[in-house]
Formats: structure tokens, C-alpha cells, sequence
């Protein structure tokens, strides 16, 4: 019943699905073919960052340093604001609390997870990625500390271990109560 209660929450003007996860999920994939399935646009924020700074991540957190990167991811997401949308963020959007507020008030928030150890095989180099991280943070640090942030954020949880693409939407549409 939370999943339809969480959906009713959010019955508002704005009828936008927001994608959160860990780094490698999937989060851009499942969300361009919600997008098709729904008929809504699809806004992937980190390339909304990377358009309006005229940079790749991986060198704004080169030049910026993490917290400079967090600050510009915060208020980029905080002003994204379509009408009927899915949402793609990026990995690390969980540590703004001003963004995810506004992704509260604009749509349903679904948090797509997986376990670590699948996780590891899909994920390649935390830096080339251009994942938010602190020196020295291994990917199973940021795996705990980032999903007690996602699970508290989400309206909806998918997991999707050992789910291809196909099931994950499908799981998806079902939560959503879409054909």
C-alpha cells in the first residue's frame, strides 16, 4: 500500500518520475524507455550539468573538488522542472537535500537498487565514470552510505538484481499502476 500511497502523495500538476541509484544501475536506460512507454520527456540531470558548465563531470570535479561538484549538482536539480518528465539523476543528487525536496514536490521519486556484488561487475572506475566521491572512498563505503540516503528519499524501491532491463520497466510500470 506505501507504493499507492506514495503515488497519491504526489498527485499533483506535475506527473514526473524521478530515477535514483547507485552509479551503473541503469537509471538513464530504464529511464528513456519509461519515457517512451509513458509518452513523457526524458531529462537525463547529468547531462543537463554537463550542458549548462560546458564541461564533462569527471573535470568539473577535477577543477571544483567534491564539494564544488555537490553544490552545482544541488542547485542544477533543484531547478529542473518539467511538467511530465522521467528523471535521470545522477548517483550522488541524494547528498543536496534543497534538489531532493524539489524532486519531492514535483513527481514520484524511485529508487532503483541493486545488491553490491552485482553492482561491482556492472560498475567500471569510480573517477573515469565521473562518480562523486571522496579520496580513498572504495565503491562499498559509498554503496552503505548512499542507500540509507536513497531508501530515504524513495517513494518507490525497485530492486532489480538479477532483473534485465525488459523486467526492471516492467516492475517499474506495475509499482506505477501503468499498462
Amino acid at each position: 500500500m506505501q507504493e499507492i500511497e506514495s503515488l497519491e502523495r504526489n498527485n499533483t500538476s506535475h506527473q514526473n518520475i524521478i530515477l535514483i541509484g547507485m552509479p551503473g544501475v541503469g537509471k538513464s536506460t530504464i529511464g528513456v524507455i519509461l519515457a517512451k512507454v509513458l509518452g513523457a520527456d526524458f531529462i537525463d540531470s547529468d547531462l543537463v550539468i554537463q550542458n549548462q558548465y560546458h564541461k564533462r563531470l569527471k573535470d568539473i570535479i577535477s577543477e571544483d573538488g567534491l564539494d564544488g561538484f555537490l553544490r552545482i549538482e544541488e542547485d542544477v536539480n533543484a531547478t529542473i522542472s518539467p511538467e511530465h518528465a522521467v528523471i535521470a539523476t545522477g548517483g550522488s543528487v541524494i547528498y543536496g537535500p534543497k534538489a531532493m525536496e524539489h524532486f519531492q514536490s514535483i513527481g514520484t521519486i524511485v529508487y532503483l537498487r541493486i545488491d553490491y556484488d552485482y553492482l561491482l561487475s556492472r560498475l567500471g572506475d569510480l573517477d573515469e565514470r565521473g562518480v562523486a566521491h571522496r579520496p580513498n572512498q572504495t565503491l562499498l563505503d559509498l554503496y552503505h552510505e548512499r542507500c540509507v540516503l536513497y531508501e530515504k528519499y524513495a517513494d518507490i524501491t525497485i530492486d532489480e538484481t538479477d532483473l534485465d532491463i525488459e523486467r526492471t520497466v516492467n516492475q517499474l510500470k506495475a509499482a506505477l499502476g501503468v499498462n
